[in-house]
């Protein structure tokens, strides 16, 4: 599952070198805690010119033929049914994008905690990269307005990842941006776990659990909650092993 993610780079940034056209059509603050609902930055390609848009659109799937808004909308479609399930299937083939992202976030069950332990996931050197999504444009029958709407492809998660979930999303390699934006009929095997040698991963605060918090100390390492439900805070400079590569492990840095 992939439900909240980072957009806290430049617009420009965010276009991943491929986004010929940007719409900053209106203020747009970083967001640290990017979550269902929200206006968030999307890659999408005209199939008539080509050209390249970086557009807000929100988070949550309704397709055209709809009549109602879904329920909650989807946020996430599974690589594995995606060119199946009704849901997504016009859009896999018509409809896809790219989500540029700094970061995403994930939850792990503890044992004997009250609630689960989030972790902030991104690249070792921070560089932005690309999800796998699908977009839709949605006419609400009651204000006859439109919607642009998305969702984001996952996948089995990579062994970094699958240390506490068994779902990540799709992240796209740079040199399949553009097949994926084509359409590219091999698009199931675009949609592969990514390698886990680049990717990065801490535990964070549970503010992240709240859409409301929004702000740069989300991504501060906190560290792990302990079966008792206790954490303990770290102060910046100090993060040492509280990061896990795919070649180290957890480590208690204050010992």
């Amino acid at each position: 599952m992939c439900g909240r993610i980072t957009q806290k780079s430049n617009p420009k940034v965010l276009g991943l070198k491929i986004a010929s056209l940007v719409e900053p059509l209106f203020e747009t603050p970083p967001r640290y805690n990017g979550a269902p609902s929200q206006q968030l930055w999307v890659i999408r390609q005209n199939p008539q010119t080509g050209a390249r848009s970086l557009d807000p659109l929100q988070w949550g799937l309704i397709p055209y033929w709809c009549k109602d808004k879904p329920k909650p909308p989807p946020i996430n479609a599974k690589a594995e049914t995606v060119d199946r399930l009704p849901m997504f299937r016009e859009a896999y083939r018509k409809r896809r994008c790219i989500v540029p992202i700094d970061g995403f976030f994930e939850w792990m069950a503890i044992k004997g905690a009250k609630v689960k332990q989030p972790y902030a996931i991104a690249m070792q050197d921070r560089s932005p990269f690309g999800l796998a999504g699908l977009w839709e444009n949605w006419k609400n029958p009651a204000t006859g307005e439109w919607v642009r709407t998305f969702c984001v492809i996952t996948t089995a998660a990579n062994e970094l990842v699958g240390r506490i979930h068994d779902r990540m999303p799709a992240i796209l390699r740079p040199e399949d941006y553009s097949r994926w934006l084509a359409l590219d009929p091999d698009g199931p095997n675009l949609l592969q776990p990514f390698p886990s040698e680049p990717m990065i991963i801490w535990p964070i605060s549970t503010r992240v659990n709240s859409p409301k918090n929004d702000d740069a100390d989300l991504l501060s390492p906190w560290r792990m909650l302990t079966h008792a439900g206790r954490r303990k805070a770290i102060a910046p400079d100090r993060p040492g092993g509280l990061f896990w590569t795919v070649r180290s492990t957890f480590l208690e840095d204050d010992r």
